[in-house]
């Protein structure tokens, strides 16, 4: 009897001390959480992973600025002063050119093969490679289709058009950009109207139809121009503190991990279904709608290939993330052209 009220508690005693403890993550946000996809997609987040978790786990996303500038998210969740942060890698370019190849590529994958690289051909993996030397863990959490190519104010109809515009541009379409004779500046999403309002930029790009009209671009400028040859899939991340990370359960983890995947679904679900009555919209409010030519995304392409090469030759990180997907963009060009009408 002795030996069973012994055993007794010691299973209680390590049932007790198993009992995960609960995680806080304070969230700031690069984008709004009114602003439809980009913001709504990481409340989204915060009230799934909070519902799911049984109180095991409490996110709460906080506004853009709210506790630390937009931009300055990465630098905090390295250092411990935030334990989480909602964005998109590309922002951190400045930090190592390679995290601009898991955001989003000028003429690059779409969603599905993006995701298929990030989840099964080691793209996420590298992209913590990178992110583990600053103490972060981060998440694909994630992904919306194509984006718009910008907004103008005149028309554009060559090369030369574009040359001296002062122009709000992301990642490593802005290099493109500039090899045009653009003159750009990365702006988050908050900033970019009164930019535009003020005329300290002549022109932007920014998102999808339904988020830029969102953020009312339509009202100053007319000449709305697709397809978005520099991001046709963007994926959305949560960064997490690489100590918070490392110290929660598998089962907290799991959790995680799950509400980004389910995130991910159904934010790529959602902008697929509102972007035909966003663009009627602003349509019926006097924006054009432009293709671009073949000369003009044949000239895209061209700076494009001339950004790449330069990128390979400065930073060994961004040709090693480069090859893995050139690597993978080639196996699966082959399903690609069987298997999907053309």
């Amino acid at each position: 009897m002795k030996h069973l009220i012994a055993a007794a508690t010691v299973a209680v005693f390590s049932a007790g001390t198993a009992m995960a403890e609960k995680v806080t993550l304070n969230m700031p946000s690069t984008f709004p959480g009114s602003l439809i996809q980009l913001g709504q997609a990481g409340v989204k987040l915060q009230d799934t992973l909070n519902l799911i978790s049984g109180g095991d786990i409490e996110m709460k996303f906080f506004e853009p600025n709210a506790l630390v500038p937009p931009l300055e998210i990465y630098d905090n969740v390295s250092n411990g002063s935030v334990d989480a942060g909602w964005s998109v890698p590309g922002y951190w370019g400045s930090k190592n050119s390679a995290y601009n190849l898991f955001a989003a590529v000028p003429f690059g994958p779409s969603a599905g093969e993006y995701l298929a690289w990030h989840w099964y051909a080691g793209g996420e993996e590298m992209m913590n490679e990178i992110y583990n030397r600053d103490g972060i863990q981060s998440l694909v959490c994630g992904v919306i289709a194509p984006e718009a190519s910008g907004w103008f104010r005149k028309e554009i109809n060559s090369p030369e058009d574009l040359k001296g515009l002062k122009m709000r541009f992301f990642g490593l379409g802005a290099k493109v950009m500039q090899k045009l004779g653009v003159d750009t500046q990365l702006l988050a999403g908050g900033d970019i109207y009164p930019a535009l309002e003020r005329g300290t930029i002549d022109a932007t790009e920014f998102s999808m139809p339904a988020i830029d009209q969102n953020l009312g671009f339509y009202n100053i400028a007319k000449h709305y121009y697709f397809p978005g040859w520099h991001q046709q899939s963007t994926i959305q991340e949560l960064l997490i503190s690489k100590a918070k990370w490392d110290g929660m359960t598998d089962a907290q983890r799991a959790m995680i991990s799950t509400a980004c995947r389910a995130n991910t679904a159904t934010q790529l679900a959602e902008g697929e279904a509102i972007q035909g009555k966003a663009l009627a919209e602003m349509e019926a409010n006097g924006v054009t709608i432009h293709y671009w030519s073949d000369d003009m995304l044949n000239t895209f392409r061209g700076a494009w290939d001339e950004v790449v090469a330069e990128e390979i030759a400065a930073n060994p990180d961004f040709k090693n993330v480069w090859d893995s997907m050139q690597q993978f963009r080639g196996e699966y060009a082959k399903w690609k052209n069987l298997g999907y009408l053309k």
